[in-house]
């Protein structure tokens, strides 16, 4: 028989599970937008918020369920994404990272001050949908199904993401656009309507976490505020652009940070930062990053 420790410990490397799934979906969503767009989306926060709040209006205006949002939260997110690199990150193009990331950081302060200035700060709850309610008692804990769906559904999206950047000749035209704009250009590419894409598809991700958080974490206008930096952390630990130190890194810290809980509670906060500096001293370029 387990005794009450060894269910807390399992406990709390659930959680991590969880925690490290979030992580790993919006730090490949900066991870895709950086790679290859070469801009720091400081939005990416308020986007995963957007994400959970689009799923709640969906539900309570809309009366669509949850498995509908799942696809259509991402999507219509998306769009505003696509809207927002037309309109404005297109015209910092070729300019220092740091314009990208001041109009980034000033957009996510707008959109989190207007969500709370008619939400509040308190958080609005979203129902597990019926089909998985419930869990299963494994013997040494207790594991609720709608946790292990967002852990295997989210290993799965990000899995899927690295195949297509990295395996397929989408992919392919995708990181040469990066180097050399010009001569996929010259094979009939459009470029810019590349990027725009690339750019939602990468707001699309953190929109999918916040569908699959609100559940959980419920809805609330700083939701993604509270995650931010954490995320920027795990990209910079597995390197800047790394599709794969992305989603690595991502599950690692969640799991490291559940253990942290666990044994040393008090550091539990800031083990990821400790070790981000540890990598950093060693290897500038992250774990996985390249120079």
């Amino acid at each position: 028989m387990f005794n009450i420790s060894t269910q807390a410990l399992f406990a709390q490397l659930l959680v991590g599970l969880i925690n490290g799934s979030f992580y790993a979906l919006l730090s490949l969503g900066l991870a895709v937008i950086f790679g290859m767009l070469n801009i720091i989306n400081f939005a990416h926060g308020a986007v995963y918020m957007m994400g959970a709040f689009c799923a709640y209006f969906l539900l309570n205006v809309f009366d669509i369920n949850y498995w509908v949002a799942l696809i259509l939260a991402p999507l219509l997110i998306g769009g505003l994404g696509m809207a927002l690199e037309r309109t404005m990150l297109q015209r910092l193009a070729g300019l220092d990272h740091l314009y990208g990331l001041l109009l980034t950081f000033g957009l996510a302060l707008i959109i989190q001050g207007v969500f709370q200035n008619y939400f509040g700060s308190s958080g609005l709850p979203y129902a597990i949908p019926q089909q998985l309610t419930g869990g299963q008692n494994l013997g040494f804990m207790f594991l609720p199904n709608y946790r292990a769906w967002v852990v295997v559904f989210s290993l799965t999206v990000c899995l899927a993401t690295w195949f297509a950047i990295e395996k397929t000749k989408l992919g392919a035209y995708l990181r040469a656009a990066t180097e050399n704009p010009a001569l996929v250009r010259a094979f009939g590419v459009n470029v810019p309507r590349m990027i725009t894409l690339t750019y939602g598809f990468g707001v699309g991700l953190a929109a999918l976490a916040g569908v699959l958080s609100a559940p959980i974490n419920q809805v609330r206008p700083l939701m993604g505020a509270d995650l931010i930096i954490v995320v920027f952390a795990v990209v910079v630990i597995g390197g800047m652009g790394s599709i794969m130190g992305s989603i690595v890194t991502g599950f690692a810290l969640g799991i490291l940070e559940g253990l942290t809980k666990y044994f040393y509670p008090e550091a539990s906060n800031t083990v990821v930062f400790v070790i981000m500096a540890l990598v950093l001293m060693v290897k500038p370029n992250g774990l996985f990053g390249r120079a």
